[in-house]
């Protein structure tokens, strides 16, 4: 069984207002003190309005729901012991003028000196799905296989249509404000590892890119793990969608290794036509056509149902097709968070849309 592991990232609010809160620190150390957390798994962010959370090696769907839902239950009752709530959005949705601190260390200290108008808007949260894969040099296979479809899953995640307390018109405004650094978004095809570790090398060398944990491409080997890790997905507001992309991403990478074991071609998918296509995902969600990773517009529907094709025999392999497809079936009905939030905010303002976020982020 491929394992798997998720990393998710909160924003800690008023409960009244929705604007995030500073206290990162104090929550931290309060989820630490829960006897079913360890301290490990809840992690500091680089604003003090962020926090996350990072679930044990896991094999099975069930095994990732049931650490989604504890971390997210011990955050909740930590945030509330100080005042506040923890809320699973790709964007925040309000903010105050003044800047959020900055957690207080070297990286994140030195990347306010470098990009400090970035680093004041990265009020954006994510989730982080990585998957065993045998070697660093399968990894970059991998990598290249997955790579158009990506977008798909950007569009499929997208929460984040609001900032400042306005509709930005995209259904994931996290993936434009991430797309700003250096090295970020569709990652590039790379011809083997020695290309990947050669191309890294220079961007490192020339100093735009610190250090590797600044290669925010939306799927990258990790540096800490055996794993390909897949963040393009904004935070999902519910945990159950959260699995539900667990599901798929793993299904992704076990396809590709089968592609890769077997000698199969990688896809050819120019790197301007991954762009358009992130791009378009990123702005519509799924309430518009989409790209297939042919590049042809289709309906949402319609490529989404290319995907669980695609998927089908690993998604069998792993027990995982009734849960995988009933959630995916959920999303095209009810539509992405990010039609959640403007529907709620729609119909009953900013203290529904409060009430929203902070109700289902800690729903079972």
């Amino acid at each position: 069984m491929i394992t798997v592991g998720v990393e998710e990232e909160f924003f800690l609010v008023d409960p009244v207002t929705c604007l995030p809160v500073p206290l990162a620190d104090e929550v931290r150390a309060a989820a630490g003190l829960e006897p079913i957390v360890d301290a490990s798994e809840v992690q500091s962010e680089l604003l003090q309005s962020q926090i996350e959370v990072a679930t044990p090696v896991c094999t099975d769907l069930d095994e990732v729901g049931g650490h989604l839902l504890r971390l997210r239950h011990a955050l909740g009752t930590a945030a509330e012991k100080n005042g506040c709530r923890i809320v699973a959005a790709g964007t925040a949705p309000f903010r105050e003028a003044a800047p959020v601190p900055v957690t207080e260390s070297a990286r994140y200290l030195a990347m306010r000196s470098q990009a400090p108008q970035l680093v004041e808007e990265q009020l954006v949260n994510g989730m982080h799905i990585h998957v065993g894969v045998p070697d660093r040099a399968t990894g970059v296979g991998v990598l290249n296989r997955i790579r158009p479809w990506l977008p798909v899953l950007v569009a499929m995640s997208a929460n984040s249509p609001l900032w400042d307390g306005h509709d930005t018109g995209f259904a994931s405004w996290r993936t434009v404000i991430f797309g700003r650094w250096p090295a970020a978004g569709p990652p590039p095809h790379f011809a083997d590892l020695d290309d990947h570790d050669t191309r890294i090398r220079v961007l490192l060398e020339s100093g735009a890119v610190s250090d590797t944990g600044q290669l925010y491409w939306q799927a990258r080997l990790s540096d800490r793990y055996p794993t390909v890790e897949v963040r393009c997905m904004d935070v999902q507001l519910r945990a159950d969608t959260a699995v539900m992309f667990t599901g798929i991403v793993r299904a992704l990478v076990a396809t590709a290794l089968h592609e890769e074991a077997a000698g199969a071609p990688p896809p050819v998918c120019p790197p301007e036509r991954l762009q358009a296509a992130n791009w378009y995902a990123a702005r519509h969600g799924l309430s518009d056509l989409l790209m297939d990773p042919e590049g042809r517009c289709r309906r949402a529907g319609d490529v989404l149902c290319l995907l669980l094709d695609a998927l089908t025999p690993a998604l069998e392999e792993t027990g995982d097709t009734r849960e995988v497809s009933s959630l995916v079936h959920r999303l095209l009905q009810q539509g992405t968070p990010a039609d959640q939030q403007r529907r709620v905010l729609a119909e009953g303002g900013p203290a529904a849309l409060t009430d929203l976020l902070i109700t289902e982020t800690v729903a079972p």
